[in-house]
């Protein structure tokens, strides 16, 4: 298999290569050996790369990406760890669709002001009376 120094892994991949010298340390990706003082990688190391950068922007961390890698470079998917991470997202969106709502909701308050305005100061009041640190959001 070719194999390549890691200067040429970070051109390839788009990772820079103290990130990958990182994801060797926290063994997610293993380096084939040394060429002088440079680490040398297999190519398809490319390949489990891309698997983390995918993974990363589907919000996994890198300690959840970690299982996903088994030791010979083949990949392995949790289902259920997929479904949990859905009904993580699904929960965030209901969030962020309140955050949104809210924002709309003041912004189109008609009052010359806010202090004014008599639907922004029922929310206020209404925020005052929750838990506030998880009201309205739970952020």
């Amino acid at each position: 298999m070719k194999e390549f120094g890691i200067r040429e892994v970070a051109r390839r991949s788009g990772v820079p290569a103290s990130t990958l010298r990182y994801y060797e340390e926290k063994g997610l990706i293993r380096s084939a050996g040394r060429r002088g003082l440079s680490r040398v990688f297999k190519a398809d190391v490319l390949d489990q790369l891309a698997l983390i950068t995918f993974a990363q922007s589907l919000t996994f961390s890198l300690e959840e990406i970690a299982p996903m890698l088994t030791a010979n470079g083949h990949v392995t998917l949790d289902r259920q760890l997929l479904t949990r991470k859905a009904d993580e997202l699904d929960r965030l969106m209901a969030k962020l669709a309140a955050v949104r709502d809210e924002l709309r909701s003041a912004a189109a308050c008609p009052a010359r002001s806010h202090g004014q305005c008599p639907s922004f100061q029922q929310r206020l009041k209404d925020v005052s009376r929750e838990d506030v640190w998880q009201a309205p959001f739970g952020f």
